[in-house]
């Protein structure tokens, strides 16, 4: 489970502003809203990358705010990532998608041979090992992103705009991959994503931030029928008034 409570976080402006959320294990919960609302700052704080100012997180029950970088690693350990622009190094495809495994835990390098090749069955890219990501397609850049965020088998996986850029049949694609991953592991995920009929399509549940405050949250049938303007036109995509 993951818990915020009146989390702060300000730059040169606000950005969050008393955010409290709970998020159920074993199950997809989908984080919406308009551009600079506070999504990615909020992922990266539950990740332990940011600070806020103010505010409680925890994440299966452990405190994750004022945690020493060694302390931190640990949590980590627990959390998978996918960014928003792939973040894919310049190497090849296995060593990018073991990256985690070599960064956070001691393998043996026949462990990570191995389950870099599973990764890459499991998201349909089996013998992709040597490829260099930037000979890769879109679609492909994304499945290598998923193999990388799950190949530590972490409880918890966080999906920064998994589907950006990418057209419509390919996106569901990688919509029904994360809900065949969050089955499989049993894990608890968070998508964050602008394409909101794709990412209601897997979520069991759903949150909209808006101006850096937490504004719905419930289920995805609730979302569909929501009053509040901005919610009803964020999920309808209408530009103007409600239904």
């Amino acid at each position: 489970m993951i818990e915020l409570f009146d989390v702060h976080k300000h730059f040169k402006e606000p950005v969050l502003r008393g955010v409290s959320l709970s998020v159920p294990a074993k199950g997809i919960y989908a984080l919406i809203g308009p551009g600079a609302a506070g999504k990615s700052i909020l992922f990266k704080i539950i990740a332990g990358l940011v600070t806020p100012e103010r505010g409680s997180v925890r994440v299966n029950g452990e405190e994750v705010v004022g945690r020493r970088e060694r302390e931190m690693m640990d949590l980590r350990r627990g959390i998978g990532m996918l960014f928003q622009n792939y973040a894919l190094f310049d190497l090849s495809v296995a060593e990018n998608i073991a990256f985690p495994l070599r960064r956070l835990f001691d393998f043996s390098e026949d462990e990570i041979e191995a389950r870099v090749a599973e990764r890459l069955e499991r998201v349909a890219l089996p013998g992709f090992q040597d490829r260099n990501p930037a000979s890769c397609s879109g679609g492909q850049k994304k499945r290598i992103g998923v193999a990388r965020a799950t190949i530590a088998r972490a409880p918890i996986v966080l999906y920064d705009e998994p589907t950006a850029g990418l057209d419509p049949v390919t996106s569901q694609k990688i919509y029904n991959l994360i809900r065949e991953e969050q089955r499989a592991q049993e894990s608890t995920v968070m998508v964050i994503s602008s394409d909101v009929n794709g990412v209601l399509s897997i979520a069991d549940r759903v949150g909209m931030l808006h101006k850096g405050r937490l504004i719905f949250d419930g289920t995805v049938d609730e979302a569909r029928v929501c009053p509040t303007p901005e919610v009803n036109q964020f999920v309808h995509g209408l530009t103007e008034g409600p239904l």
